[in-house]
């Protein structure tokens, strides 16, 4: 695992998880295009009570995206192709490796979420606002944000996720 002190990471390493929000989080990276890194920063956001409008979302997909494209998804890419092995490889081997990848694709997920953390601090992002009003608005922003290029968020797995948010952070802790 990767150690960091950053209360975002820590926040995202929480998150992810419980059970039920990893699946949700792959749906909506495969299947509509959403960076969970970004996804949970406006969770994270809202965890503050910070709810940000569809241009901070833009921003924020803006000054990530040539690190998404050129570190995150590569890496991603490749662990993912040798998850079935490689013909005439050590299966092991090639397990080995793909491990590897991995904590290089979450070292690079890590060093995304430093620079969204530092570049909007969640004392100046946004405006105050609800926790839970926060986190559907935030994603309604991001949805909004994608919506011209992607469609539209599924609503239902919006909601889970909502939900599951809600569970975890508003909920007291026995």
């Amino acid at each position: 695992m990767i150690e960091s002190e950053s209360a975002f990471w820590q926040f995202s390493l929480r998150f992810y998880a419980r059970d039920g929000v990893p699946p949700l989080c792959l749906a909506l990276q495969d299947q509509h295009g959403i960076d969970v890194n970004l996804l949970f920063l406006l969770l994270f956001l809202a965890m503050q009570q910070r709810r940000v409008s569809r241009t901070d979302v833009k921003k924020m997909n803006d000054i990530t995206a040539a690190w998404r494209e050129h570190a995150v998804q590569p890496l991603r890419a490749l662990r993912r192709d040798l998850k079935n092995g490689v013909a005439g490889m050590d299966a092991r081997a090639t397990e080995a490796l793909r491990n590897d990848i991995k904590r290089c694709e979450l070292h690079a997920e890590r060093l995304q979420q430093e620079m969204l953390e530092r570049t909007f601090p969640a004392a100046a992002t946004g405006v105050a606002s609800p926790m839970l009003e926060a986190a559907a608005q935030n994603i309604a922003a991001y949805g909004a944000a994608l919506d011209s290029v992607r469609g539209t968020l599924p609503a239902d797995v919006v909601q889970k996720l909502l939900t599951l948010f809600a569970a975890e952070f508003s909920a007291p802790k026995a």
